[in-house]
């Protein structure tokens, strides 16, 4: 139990840190999750598809949802 303990330990401090600059709607495969626009969406016209996520983890990309 004590090893679980600090896999998951590990796992959570990581997922703590990237959600700091990582859009929390970017897949593991840059893919957007979001269901609304963001202007770093890239349509790919495949039906049911997800769009691509062009934005930068090195930018703030809340800014993306600003109206």
């Amino acid at each position: 139990m004590s090893r679980l303990h600090e896999i998951f330990t590990g796992i959570s401090e990581t997922v703590n840190e990237v959600s700091t600059w990582r859009c929390p709607y970017k897949d593991a495969t840059d893919r957007c999750t979001a269901k609304f626009g963001c202007r770093n969406q890239l349509r790919t016209n495949v039906v049911g598809e997800l769009p691509i996520c062009t934005g930068s983890d090195k930018l703030d990309y809340r800014s993306a949802w600003e109206v």
